[in-house]
């Protein structure tokens, strides 16, 4: 084969004389025969290379007169050789007996009566066995006996009581240490913006050890991490491979999956086997708006970059060619280029390629890039819209791509508008691989399993599921050889849960990287038995049709009820709204059978009846009533999403479809006619019925939206309470509540100053105002309605609190204060609770992305309490919300995160009052039971793995069927 060698036309790359040494005594010396045997082996190699001297002599001989070997032939021939080195890992690998990442001095470990989900038979296989971490390595799975055990000095013991054991999760797209949390300027280098192509810029030389989030993540299970350079540019950069814990050199070296240095005997040898190497490409929005581009000057620049490659590789591939038969004139020196020579190792199958590329027309233009210049893609990442094209990537050279993807994140950009939470369903279902990723920190990894979770209840097969973050991204990388499996002679890299993986909520008891344990005296959450199973999903194939019928855009409206009566059976519990509260009005404990179960009437909106074991409700129930079976579901109030901008935007990213920013008086000047200093925005007046991200909320169970105007600066306006269903602002029941709270924000950004935004808020609550502002305030100051801040400085909300007590001692009486975010707030937990507060904790899953939010409480399992339950414990009025309006649609599962993150110590009454009451409590918003939506779902409750299938609303005076 070219480049191949017979060893004949090698050169030695020096020439040693030996010089013999005259003994001037026969004395024995004390060294003397370790001496003799170095002397012994030194003769020997030098042997070896005088024979090696005289094979060249006779191969030079017996070239063509004339022709002249370079003094560097050696080198350039063991180049050529490395060129035909296959990538992967020696044929030898699982024979090895302690992990090349082994940390001297960790303990022998033994897990017994554990449920293992090991990766194995497509992700089917489930043992109940005993593991055995040595070395860092997993040793042993079965059942181990004491025997075995004798030959260790110590071994811990952790008896993990039938709970389930999974490999650890792998993140195949992260920038954990590069885009690091906090963020700040000092440390920024996910993105290198010197131009379109930088296959020479490596992520591995802006690693900081130093993230916040490192501990974070791995207290979610996370053990591995592919570290990628963003997307600013069309080849980005090189990728890394890291293992989670802390390296004992404390160095960014020293947290590689694969060290290029020699650790525990381990030698990296690219003679004999290659190791992959990764590479970050991306297409699309963001190169193009980074260069001020057109998706045809990204690919051009994909293209320009591969030529350039393909010549080098070409020239490379004639030298060897020419050099292994020993034509050296007019060879000249080997080609090759420093900068290029990775790009030139992607187009020899030993760079794994991951593309960040959504829309179809981008993914069509890397499809063909890749058979013009043969190479394969190992992933195309985000990749909204590959569900709707699975033989697009089919076409791609060498293999089909696999597809790393958020489960619901979707609609921040034009590029993301048609992604759906089928895409892994109907990925898989296609053939291809499907990966759940975090693209860390845009979600905390921490909570990557949750992305499983949310496949899972969207249609992905469980085994796809749980594979999608451990084996899945293993294959991907190349590393399915030593992680993401749980199985003998892999990494010690396991999770101990408190619950079966695709539980909601599923928390690490204890996680091990190199086995050793990371969890130091970690705090547990009792789980309840149903927990412990897979958990039951609904069936979405109609949603999944409907979302390939209609190209991504399905209808999402929903459609009210054929008759004005409605009957719900076969429910299991029924909670209504009592006052400001939320009560369980009905529940049938136990199994659920025909004569246990509830039935509920409703009429035009309301519930007439509820029929359980003591009553009928025949009477109420007309001839041509729509009855809707529950399957042992649940009637609950409609939830409330606050802290986003629902209703305000359809595409985030995009100005055209979204009410815009107010101009914030503390730094511009409001135009005179819009008010001037006396000027209020009013969140109604912007307000965008229709848009996905609330229908899909509402299909969710989530019917009613609290938004405020959207602000960059101090102050927001007037928020407004309205419908996630209706089509527009004049439709019965479309707003709720106009002008119900003034809302701020506080927050550090340089210029003004956080004293300066505290002194206007003072100004505000102690000096007059004029126009709209001072009709407002003044009701603020009446406590008639709340004054919102948005805030996350445990610092700045102590100064909220002083100037409250300030502001009420001036003015005689008590006024209405809600803070909104509130990271920090459990530091202050006793004295918000004493100053008579309100909290709306959001998210409720915290992350230090900001300065202001380092101080958080992260829950289980590194505290024992999350804020809304330390709040809560200080007798605090406590709601929860959300940042983003895609989120909104997963309110019932926060809350049901919350809720069981409280141990026991919330009721489910009180769980769904976080969600719904309390938040219209704490945002001014006045409503009752004759006015509140109520949700049936199917299958379970609404904090369950159920399905909303109607939305009761006595305000519209209908029922809609989702």
């Amino acid at each position: 084969m070219p480049g191949e060698s017979d060893g004949k036309t090698e050169l030695p790359s020096h020439a040693v004389i030996l010089v013999p040494e005259t003994r001037s005594s026969q004395q024995w010396h004390p060294r003397s025969r370790l001496v003799r045997f170095v002397r012994v082996v030194a003769a020997a190699a030098l042997s070896l290379v005088f024979v090696q001297y005289l094979w060249v002599y006779w191969d030079v001989r017996s070239l063509p007169r004339g022709v002249t070997v370079p003094l560097r032939a050696q080198e350039y021939l063991d180049k050529c050789r490395l060129l035909d080195v296959k990538p992967g890992p020696p044929s030898d690998f699982n024979t090895r007996t302690q992990s090349d990442r082994f940390v001297l001095g960790t303990k022998v470990t033994l897990v017994k009566n554990a449920t293992i989900w090991t990766g194995r038979l497509d992700g089917l296989e489930v043992l109940h066995a005993d593991i055995l971490l040595d070395k860092g390595l997993i040793k042993r799975i079965g059942h181990v006996k004491g025997a075995e055990l004798e030959q260790y000095s110590e071994v811990t013991v952790l008896d993990a009581e039938g709970r389930w054991v999974s490999p650890g999760i792998i993140d195949l797209h992260s920038h954990l240490g590069v885009y690091n949390s906090p963020v700040l300027a000092g440390a920024f280098d996910v993105n290198s913006r010197k131009g379109p192509v930088l296959p020479w810029l490596r992520a591995l030389d802006g690693l900081n050890t130093h993230d916040d989030a490192y501990r974070l993540s791995i207290s979610g299970g996370v053990t591995t991490s592919l570290i990628l350079p963003g997307s600013a540019n069309a080849i980005g950069g090189q990728g890394v491979i890291i293992k989670l814990r802390p390296p004992t050199d404390r160095s960014p070296t020293g947290l590689l999956l694969e060290s290029p240095y020699e650790t525990n005997r381990s030698v990296y040898n690219p003679q004999a086997f290659f190791r992959y190497r990764q590479m970050k490409h991306a297409c699309g929005e963001n190169p193009d708006r980074v260069y001020s581009g057109t998706r045809m000057d990204t690919a051009w620049a994909f293209r320009q970059g591969y030529e350039k490659a393909r010549q080098i590789k070409q020239a490379q591939d004639d030298f060897c060619a020419k050099a292994a038969k020993g034509e050296w004139a007019g060879l000249g020196e080997f080609p090759e280029e420093l900068q290029w020579e990775a790009l030139v190792d992607v187009l020899r199958g030993r760079v794994k390629v991951q593309t960040h590329c959504y829309e179809t027309v981008d993914l069509d233009d890397l499809v063909r890039i890749t058979n013009e210049f043969k190479f394969s893609i190992a992933a195309f990442h985000h990749a909204h819209e590959t569900y709707l094209v699975p033989d697009t990537l089919k076409s791609a050279y060498g293999h089909p791509p696999a597809v790393a993807l958020f489960a619901t994140n979707a609609r921040y950009k034009r590029e993301s508008y048609r992604g759906s939470e089928f895409a892994p369903k109907i990925l898989a279902e296609n053939g291809l691989q499907v990966v759940l990723k975090s693209d860390h920190p845009v979600l905390n990894s921490r909570h990557l399993i949750y992305e499983a979770q949310q496949a899972h209840f969207y249609g992905l097969a469980h085994n796809l599921a749980l594979a999608s973050v451990t084996t899945t991204p293993a294959k991907v990388l190349g590393q399915d050889h030593r992680i993401g499996f749980v199985k003998e002679g892999y990494d010690a890299d396991l999770i101990l849960w408190d619950s079966h993986p695709l539980a909601l909520g599923a928390t690490p008891q204890q996680v091990w990287i190199d086995g050793i344990a990371q969890l130091e005296a970690p705090h547990l959450l009792s789980k309840p038995p149903p927990l412990q199973v897979r958990p039951k999903t609904p069936n979405f194939d109609k949603e999944a049709e409907e979302a390939l019928k209609y190209d991504g855009l399905p209808p999402l409206e929903p459609k009210p009820s054929r008759s004005r009566t409605v009957v719900f059976t076969n429910v299991s519990a029924i909670y209504l709204r009592e006052g400001r509260a939320i009560r369980e009005f009905y529940a049938a404990h136990g199994e659920i059978s025909a004569a246990r179960a509830g039935e509920a009437v409703v009429q035009n909106g309301r519930i007439a009846c509820i029929r359980t074991m003591r009553n009928s409700c025949r009477y109420a129930i007309d001839d041509d009533a729509e009855y809707i079976d529950l399957e042992g579901g649940a009637i609950s109030p409609g939830l409330v999403t606050v802290g986003s901008s629902l209703g305000l935007e359809e595409i985030r990213s995009e100005a055209s479809t979204s009410d815009g920013t107010v101009i914030d008086p503390l730094s511009h000047v409001v135009p005179e006619i819009v008010g001037g200093d006396g000027a209020l925005i009013r969140a109604s007046d912007g307000l965008q019925f229709g848009t996905r991200d609330a229908l899909l909320a509402y299909r969710s169970g989530v019917t009613t939206a609290i938004v405020a105007p959207k602000s960059s600066g101090f102050l927001a306006g007037l928020n407004v309470a309205f419908s996630t269903a209706v089509r527009h602002k004049l439709e019965e029941g479309a707003v709720l509540q106009e002008a119900s709270a003034i809302h701020v924000s506080i927050h550090p950004a340089g210029t003004p100053s956080v004293s300066t935004q505290i002194a206007a808020l003072r100004h505000l609550l102690l000096d007059e105002t004029k126009g709209q502002l001072k009709h407002a305030v003044d009701k603020v100051k009446n406590g008639e309605i709340p004054l919102v801040i948005n805030i996350h400085s445990a610092d700045a909300i102590a100064s909220v609190i002083v100037l409250k007590a300030e502001a009420e001692a001036a003015l005689g009486n008590k006024i209405k204060v809600t803070l909104i975010g509130a990271t920090e707030a459990h530091l202050l937990a006793k004295e918000i609770g004493e100053a008579d507060v309100g909290v709306v904790v959001s998210p409720t899953r915290p992350f230090p992305h900001f300065w202001e939010e380092r101080r958080l409480l992260p829950g289980p399992p590194l505290s024992g309490r999350n804020a809304v339950s330390e709040l809560l414990a200080h007798n605090v009025s406590v709601g929860v919300g959300v940042i983003e309006a895609w989120q909104a649609r997963n309110t019932r599962f926060d809350v049901a995160w919350v809720s069981l993150e409280a141990n026991g110590t919330l009721s489910k009454a009180e769980a769904l009052a976080l969600a719904s009451s309390n938040v219209e409590q704490l945002l001014g918003v006045a409503t009752d039971s004759m006015q509140s939506d109520l949700v049936a779902t199917q299958g379970g409750d609404l904090l369950e793995f159920s399905k909303v299938v109607a939305v009761i609303s006595p305000r519209r005076g209908i029922v809609d069927v989702i």
